[in-house]
């Protein structure tokens, strides 16, 4: 269990103020009072509808994961347009629209490299919640809107769109980037909203055969419903069982989308020679390479890492692929909390309890 600072009682706050999820220290966080944020010019505010808790928020209150202290918490939104600085046009007040976890500026040579998610330098591209105040709050101000703002389709529920902007985006593009082909063989080893993301990334990449790894059987029934074809609960002979399942061969890709030591060599050890590991899980500490596992550095194995694409054309793109009813992200969505119990969500998304998977903050 996170331990917390106590959240004040939400009540009816003065003009120009707002309520906002605040780190403070490690294991130390909770509802303070924030001035509502002005937009500059490129930038917007947007008025909160629907936010969430993301696995790397518990890592930052864990203190595992560094950031500034008085850091609003949070980088997945939904929304209202509050507010338009100078320079940010083809949007209006009162318009819905999402914004990724990744802002990127699309002007610096990492963005116009393609490297949306490096802008300005390593993980630049990642400043909501992290370098920025992020989105656990009642309005959060958008760096390089005119980049960053995707409009949502009248027809789309807020709960349809909001886990597009970082981890069904992040899962399928751990898929895209383990180079998955029709017909291949993927492994994707840990089934949480990342993992289950992968999977079905995979099959919507023309996988053949998804083997969907993970302890917990209830998140491996989900994996079958997006697209897991066999599902394994780790074992010391984890890598074996998974060669047998692909005829000796191993699989093309593996995506390892938890972070451990364990789930790294478990990976690495499935995939057949001149496969793909994906990896997509945040690590701590040393994070060891064996020797045999990689045929002594001959086995011709890629080895890659993702961070949330960014960017409104990504998220638009995805859209796209819930208005052609090809995913459906709402069955992720297993709790929702209105942003006053924010410390009873962050307890319940920790311990994994009650079928926890992703958790809607419900905030106006």
């Amino acid at each position: 269990m996170i331990l917390e600072i106590e959240d004040r009682k939400t009540k009816q706050l003065p003009r120009g103020l707002m309520h906002a999820n605040v780190f403070r220290a490690p294991g130390e966080f909770g509802l303070e009072e924030k001035v509502i944020p002005h937009a500059g010019p490129g930038e917007a505010v947007i008025q909160v509808r629907l936010t969430t808790i993301c696995g790397t928020d518990i890592h930052i209150v864990r203190g595992e994961y560094s950031v500034k202290s008085g850091l609003t918490i949070g980088h997945e939104a939904v929304g209202i347009i509050h507010e338009l600085g100078p320079g940010v046009h083809g949007y209006r007040i009162g318009q819905r629209v999402m914004t990724g976890a990744i802002t990127p500026c699309g002007t610096c040579e990492a963005c116009l490299s393609g490297g949306l998610s490096q802008c300005g330098g390593p993980l630049g591209g990642w400043k909501l919640g992290n370098t920025i105040d992020g989105t656990q709050a009642g309005y959060v101000l958008i760096p390089h809107a005119q980049a960053n703002l995707a409009i949502v389709p009248d027809e789309l529920a807020d709960e349809q769109v909001l886990l597009l902007s970082d981890i069904a985006s992040t899962g399928f593009a751990a898929a895209e980037r383990g180079h998955i082909k029709l017909g291949d063989t993927v492994a994707v080893f840990a089934q949480g909203p990342i993992g289950l993301c992968a999977t079905l990334g995979a099959r919507l990449l023309g996988a053949s055969q998804i083997i969907a790894v993970d302890p917990d059987p209830a998140r491996l029934r989900v994996a079958a419903s997006f697209g897991a074809t066999s599902t394994l609960s780790p074992a010391p002979d984890l890598a074996d069982q998974i060669r047998a399942l692909t005829g000796g061969r191993g699989v093309d890709t593996a995506i390892e989308a938890l972070g451990t030591q364990e789930t790294f060599e478990n990976a690495l050890r499935s995939l057949r020679p001149g496969g793909t590991l994906s990896s997509v899980g945040v690590y701590h500490g040393d994070l060891n390479l064996p020797v045999d596992a990689v045929g002594a550095g001959l086995a011709d194995h890629t080895i890659v890492t993702t961070l949330c694409p960014g960017g409104k054309e990504r998220m638009q793109r995805l859209m796209r692929l819930v208005t052609a009813h090809r995913i459906d992200l709402t069955p992720l969505l297993t709790h929702v909390f209105e942003l006053e119990d924010i410390r009873r969500a962050y307890e319940l998304f920790s311990s994994r309890a009650k079928g926890v998977l992703k958790i809607a903050i419900k905030v106006s």
